[in-house]
Order: C-alpha cells, then sequence, then structure tokens
C-alpha cells in the first residue's frame, strides 16, 4: 500500500465509552453532552479517491469478460471520527471514476453538523441527481460506518440482529473453459455452496465439469442469458436433478410476463438481479420472481437495502443478499445485513488480489461477523 494510499485511510480514531442506544434517536448521552458543552461542531466532510481492483481471475458472465473493476474509496469525516465507504462499479452499472468523482463533487456534506440524521442526509444525496447508485452507496456506508463507531457499535447489533445467525456465502464460479473450471472449483473446497455463472450455451458443460469435483449444493446465475421461456423451463427441471438451490436471473429483466410464467411452472425458486434495483422496484417483481437479490451498490446502500428485505419479506418472497466485485469495505457493510435473509453471495472481496481492508470473514463457508463498531472494517 503506498503512502498516499495510508494517509487517505487514515486511522478511525478514539472510540466514545458510553453505552448507546440506536443512532436514529440522536445518538447516545455522551454526545449530546458534548454538543451542549460546545465539545462538538462543525460539517461533514467527505473525501475520496479512485481505485482500480485486480480480480485473481478473469471474471466471465452470459455477456462480457473482465480483470478490473473500477472503485471510488470514500471518507466522512466528523469530530476526529472516519467512516470508509466505497462504490464498486462494473460495467452493467453504467458509472465509472468520472461520474463517481463528478457525483461526489456536487455534494455539500458541510451543511450537516449531525451524522444521526442519516435519513434526512442520505435523502439529500438521493436528491442531487438520479442514477449515480453505487457512488450514492459509497456516501451511505460511510455515514452508517461513521455513526456505528461514534456508538460504538457493530451495525448488526444495533439492527438487533443475531450475528450468530449469519448463512453460508455462496463462492462465484465463473463461465469459462473445463479446465479453468476444475481448478477453480478446486480451490474453493473450503466453501459449501458455489454459485455458477451460466447463460453463455455451454450451461450443461459447467454444470457437469463442476459435479465431476464436488458434490456441494449449487446455484446458478444465467445473467439474463436464456432467451425461450420454454427451453428455461426445460434447464431448470434438468438443474434441480443436478442439485441446483436456486436459479439467478434466467431471463431478460424486462420480460416480466414470461418471468412469471416461468416462475410459476419452476420446480426452482427464481431470483431476481438485475430486474431489481431500488424499493421502488420491489412490489412489481411479486408473482414474477420468487425473490431478490439485494446489493448496496444497485439499491444507494444500507439504509435503502434494509427498507428492501422488509419490503420483500411482507410480499412473501425470498431474499438474497450479494455484491460486486468489492473490497472488504463493501462486503463487510452488507454482511451487516446478513443474519436476517435466505441466502448470500459476498465473495467478491475474495475474488480480488489487491483489498485494502481487513473485514468480514469466511470459516466453513459462513460469514463472520466481526465485533467491531461500525461496519466492521480496518485498513490493512
Amino acid at each position: 500500500m503506498t503512502t498516499n494510499r495510508r494517509k487517505f485511510l487514515g486511522n478511525t480514531g478514539m472510540l466514545l465509552g458510553a453505552a448507546c442506544v440506536l443512532p436514529l434517536l440522536d445518538g447516545c448521552d455522551n454526545i449530546n453532552k458534548r454538543r451542549k458543552s460546545g465539545g462538538i461542531g462543525g460539517g461533514l466532510k467527505l473525501s475520496f479517491e479512485p481505485y482500480e481492483l485486480q480480480l485473481k481471475h478473469v471474471f466471465t458472465i452470459a455477456s462480457y469478460s473482465r480483470l478490473t473493476t473500477p472503485v471510488m474509496l470514500t471518507k466522512i469525516e466528523w469530530d476526529g471520527y472516519v467512516g470508509y465507504g466505497e462504490a464498486s462499479m462494473p460495467p452493467y452499472l453504467g458509472e465509472s471514476h468520472e461520474t463517481a468523482n463528478r457525483f461526489l463533487k456536487s455534494l455539500n456534506l458541510k451543511q450537516f453538523s449531525d451524522p444521526f440524521r442519516l435519513n434526512e442526509i442520505l435523502a439529500y444525496v438521493d436528491s442531487i441527481a438520479p442514477g449515480n447508485c453505487a457512488a450514492k452507496a459509497s456516501v451511505d456506508i460511510a455515514l452508517h460506518d461513521l455513526i456505528g463507531k461514534l456508538l460504538e457499535k457493530p451495525w448488526f447489533k444495533i439492527l438487533g440482529y443475531n450475528q450468530e445467525n449469519t448463512p453460508l456465502t455462496t463462492f462465484t464460479i465463473g463461465i469459462d473453459t473445463p479446465e479453468v473450471v476444475t481448478e477453480k472449483v478446486k480451490e474453493a473446497s473450503p466453501y459449501k455452496i458455489l454459485k455458477v455463472k451460466i447463460g453463455r450455451g455451454n450451461d450443461e458443460q459447467m454444470i457437469n465439469t463442476i459435479r465431476k469435483v464436488t458434490d456441494v449444493p449449487l446455484c446458478v446465475d444465467v445473467n439474463q442469458g436464456w432467451k425461450d421461456k420454454y427451453e428455461a423451463l426445460d434447464k431448470i427441471h434438468w438443474l434441480k436433478e443436478q442439485g441446483i438451490v436456486f436459479v439467478e436471473q434466467p431471463m431478460d429483466k424486462y420480460n416480466l410476463d414470461d418471468m412469471a410464467w416461468l416462475t410459476q411452472h419452476s420446480p426452482l425458486p427464481t431470483i431476481a438481479d438485475e430486474g431489481v434495483q431500488r424499493l421502488v422496484d420491489v412490489p412489481k417483481l411479486s408473482g414474477a420472481y420468487s425473490g431478490i437479490n439485494i446489493k448496496l451498490m444497485k439499491c444507494t446502500g444500507m439504509r435503502e437495502a434494509h427498507k428492501m428485505i422488509n419490503l420483500a419479506r411482507s410480499l412473501d418472497m425470498k431474499v438474497m443478499i450479494g455484491c460486486m466485485t468489492e473490497t472488504s469495505c463493501g462486503v463487510s457493510a452488507a454482511s451487516q445485513l446478513s443474519p436476517v435473509v435466505d441466502w448470500a453471495d459476498l465473495d467478491g472481496n475474495l475474488l480480488i488480489s489487491n483489498d485494502p481492508f481487513l473485514g468480514v470473514t469466511v470459516e466453513n463457508g459462513k460469514i463472520i461477523l466481526p465485533d467491531s463498531p461500525g461496519i466492521g472494517i480496518k485498513e490493512l
């Protein structure tokens, strides 16, 4: 890590010592006392810098391949404390270093002198310009991290979740030659469920290759690769015989009529990924899919992801929480919500070779949340 990188990440400072309550109740007693005495003042300070993630292997899905992912690393400083965030921007999101830089520069967080006004601050961020969901998520994550550090609590505790209820995480096997797929599966032996990318015409080859190596449960991500609902249903029946758990985004995200038909006849759950982005999308997907895959980079961060989980549950839909290729910053933030979901695909940090943070870990395939304030990360 370069000197500039270390300087940017910095230290999070000393933590406040008092026991705290939910941040949306405006913080804890010692913070309020310091406000009254004049010990706290000034607005939030946002800073950011571009970073390029290096993948360990070529990452191939139904529509493209890549070896890198651009991210924007953010931090919000207030009263000597620092919260860290991240915007990960794979190609299909339509964001880049340039767009994230432009959006983040347009924000004036100095007008907010109280980080506990989470809803007000994030509503302002969302209102500045449409889209830019990953850039918005980087602010949301940094603000959550900051608040958790001020409260001296990890977010899973602030939300009242039991860290023992974290699920297994899938480990992703991208589309490749049988030789490379075999090697990837062997490397993934510690994981108890694998997520297999298919949809490029070699679906059976991918699954058969993996089944020669392991009999662990699999889920598949088609990334909109199937075009005909009848052929898709035939494939799903075959996949069920191979021990597949669910099918993610089998068809075009705009084709809700065919998706509803497929879900109605499918022997496996169908999960929307590209087909769902934000809270407003969830109700229209009820009946078209069995569940949704929530990603912080799509939905603008932890605040909206939490709302999406609750809304999906009210509609009797399954919930998966996923990620892009991200550092441990983004993955650890998403992991704070994992104790209340059905499935998790939180391996993005495990697919890169230059992670600048240490956070959530995986033991025997299970997500292990660090009992650390905020989103639970520290710099390497």
